[in-house]
């Protein structure tokens, strides 16, 4: 078994609540800052979560492997292949995950679920074998809101609550803003397959100019005074997604109002 604490440092270090490649948009502006069981039938496991692990990994990795896989050609073993990784990006703990998973199934179907998964990580780890794969779930939004409602530029907090009857795959918690002046903004959040139960998430929301955007990079957004939409989507697999096991469970809507300058 590979180094846990490498694993684990791989984990504090990169951007494990986003786990899909969204159409254009600005993000950095959300995180969840909570999540909760009304109904907790399971208790919290402690062992590594090699689901998250692998969703992280692959939202990190995917790309870059898939590249490397072109230059190589043919690739002749796992070491090989997450050497090559961890060169790439500079990072030794992605070539340890890597490593890690490879391991699992070989080097040969390792190269093919990457290919197989066309930058779905969620998919991906399915393929791996690595989360829960759970077709017959459900979701239905049963609250959604924005606190303040009405306020200056500042934090927002969007709650949103759900309730499964038959309990859900592995898939994600998307929201989306509409901005004032249409900029684009929206973020992706893991959910792990969950029993039924009723379940609930808080979402930090910063509506502040961000001091370090870069215009050249794209547009920034400033919130400026008016009326916001908030767009909530509860997915199995990867929302927006055309690969087996993928499908919008429910979605939801309301809007907060951003009355000026803080």
């Amino acid at each position: 078994m590979k180094s846990v604490a490498v694993v684990l440092a791989f984990l504090l270090a990169s951007q494990c609540l986003a786990v899909r490649v969204p159409p254009p948009r600005r993000r950095g502006t959300m995180v969840r800052i909570g999540s909760f069981s009304i109904e907790s039938p399971k208790p919290i496991k402690a062992d590594l979560d090699m689901c998250k692990i692998c969703i992280d990994f692959a939202q990190e990795a995917i790309q870059t492997l898939l590249n490397i896989i072109l230059q190589i050609g043919v690739v002749g073993t796992c070491g090989e292949l997450c050497q090559a990784l961890a060169q790439k990006t500079g990072s030794q703990a992605l070539g340890v995950v890597c490593d890690l998973l490879c391991d699992i199934v070989g080097v040969d179907e390792f190269v093919k679920l990457i290919e197989k998964a066309d930058l779905d990580p969620i998919y991906y780890c399915e393929l791996m074998k690595q989360c829960k794969v759970f077709d017959q779930g459900d979701a239905n939004i049963t609250s959604l809101t924005v606190s303040p409602k009405s306020g200056p530029q500042g934090t927002f907090i969007i709650d949103v609550e759900y309730v499964t009857k038959n309990g859900t795959g592995t898939g994600e918690l998307v929201v989306d803003i509409d901005t004032v002046d249409g900029i684009p903004l929206g973020d992706g959040f893991l959910l792990e397959a969950q029993p039924a139960g009723t379940y609930g998430s808080k979402i930090s929301l910063k509506a502040e100019a961000d001091p370090d955007c870069d215009p050249t990079q794209g547009p920034c957004e400033t919130w400026q005074k008016g009326n916001y939409g908030v767009r909530v989507a509860i997915c199995n697999g990867q929302c927006e997604s055309k690969h087996p096991h993928s499908q919008v469970y429910d979605k939801g809507m309301t809007n907060f109002t951003i009355t000026g300058e803080q």
